[in-house]
């Protein structure tokens, strides 16, 4: 799974400005309704009903929400650097500033999993998170993610 099939420069939001995990929540559902076109309000409860289960946040100030969309034909992604971090109920208590939303259609199983492992090893890296502290642009931001797989994957 590559991170390219996931986010285009178009689902990458460089400075969301928020001030709760509420907030940032709904924020990206609405975003992600547009680049989906699924119901926001689906989408939203979709990722609360997975925070219920336990925080998505995993540390080191990065949050990997997600969650499957019965309507849903693909997976997609969405990445946002916050302008302030923010609480997120987060495994070390940190607060997050780097979230990366993984949506997936119910049938796709493996895939989900993959995507959310790929995800999860990419933000892992603290070396390219700190690159991405620093990019201020849709455009920077794509590139780092893109070329952080590929360094990653030789």
């Amino acid at each position: 799974m590559e991170i390219n099939n996931l986010i285009t420069p178009d689902s990458i939001l460089p400075a969301l400005r928020v001030s709760s995990k509420k907030q940032a929540l709904q924020e990206l559902a609405k975003r992600a309704a547009e680049l989906t076109e699924q119901h926001e309000r689906a989408i939203f409860d979709v990722l609360l009903e997975r925070e219920r289960l336990g925080t998505t946040g995993v540390g080191n100030g990065i949050a990997i929400p997600h969650g499957k969309l019965p309507t849903l034909t693909g997976l997609h992604g969405l990445f946002a650097r916050l302008v302030e971090p923010i609480d997120f109920d987060s495994i070390d208590d940190q607060p997050v500033d780097l979230i990366f939303l993984l949506l997936a259609p119910e049938s796709a199983g493996a895939d989900h999993l993959k995507a959310l492992a790929r995800v999860s090893r990419l933000l892992r890296d603290r070396a390219t998170c700190e690159k991405l502290r620093g990019a201020n642009s849709a455009e920077a931001l794509y590139t780092l993610l893109s070329q952080s797989q590929a360094t990653q994957a030789a």
